[in-house]
């Protein structure tokens, strides 16, 4: 029998994932081709083959694998839930991660480990060291930060879900330009709603971690709203401004003779 241990803060079968993804997308085991089986996948992962049953499952809810029971497990295309995300708008995207992150923070303040914490506490590094370099803009220890809150929660669909809100907004020019907008306005306070956060996840408190995840997610909501406006105001100036030149007593001044 195998003797498992956890690293990271993550279960065997979630490090098992993370591998068969890499080798998916690599193109190792391309679309249509059937996995070895669960016990090559044991040997070839070193882990015991209950894991590989998890990891499977989790490749399967996350869309990469079909079981086909007497055939095997194969390699699927990934189809994306969300193939019309440039349809979605930035304030549809907000709110709906105002409601799946803020629930996902609460929970993960029940259910996160010594190991993720410290994860979160290297993340909030991170954005400190960016800010101190005046690379306001990036998403990259953001990103990471919010996932490993994901991660904490210890549920697959939430994971997912929030992975893929993520990878939304990286296809929406809008988003991205409030998101600059906002952390270029103040570095500062940016930092202050991590780490409140940070705080509440630390004390377990899933009151707190709800209500800061939702504040930080408010200040974007009104940037959306102000940009949306500013907007609409240039639309409007620049009707006028067209509606002023067609209709103006100088042009028909000289289209008349007048």
């Amino acid at each position: 029998m195998k003797t498992e241990f956890v690293t990271s803060g993550r279960r065997i079968y979630q490090q098992v994932v993370e591998k068969m993804l890499k080798l998916l997308d690599s193109g190792e085991y391309p679309p249509g081709v059937r996995l070895p089986s669960e016990r090559e996948l044991s040997e070839m992962f070193d882990v015991s083959r209950p894991s590989i049953r998890e990891a499977i499952i989790a490749l399967e809810v996350m869309g990469r694998v079909a079981v086909r029971t007497g055939s095997g497990v194969y390699v699927i295309e990934p189809v994306s839930v969300f193939a019309d995300s440039k349809e979605f708008s930035p304030f549809e995207l907000t709110e709906a991660r105002v409601l799946v992150e803020g629930e996902a923070a609460a929970l993960a303040a029940t259910m996160i480990t010594e190991e993720q914490l410290e994860d979160l506490r290297s993340a909030y590094r991170d954005m400190v060291r960016e800010n101190e370099e005046g690379n306001l803009t990036s998403e990259r220890a953001d990103r990471k930060f919010h996932e490993v809150i994901s991660r904490a929660t210890q549920n697959r669909v939430l994971v997912s879900t929030i992975n893929k809100l993520w990878d939304i907004q990286g296809q929406s020019p809008d988003i991205q330009s409030v998101h600059k907008s906002v952390c270029k306005k103040d570095g500062q306070k940016r930092l202050a709603e991590h780490k409140a956060i940070l705080q509440a996840l630390e004390s377990g408190d899933a009151c707190a971690a709800r209500k800061a995840m939702r504040m930080h997610f408010s200040r974007s909501l009104n940037a959306l709203h102000d940009a949306s406006e500013a907007k609409a105001v240039e639309v409007v100036r620049r009707e006028v401004s067209e509606r002023r030149k067609r209709f103006s007593i100088d042009r028909l001044g000289e289209t008349t003779g007048f």
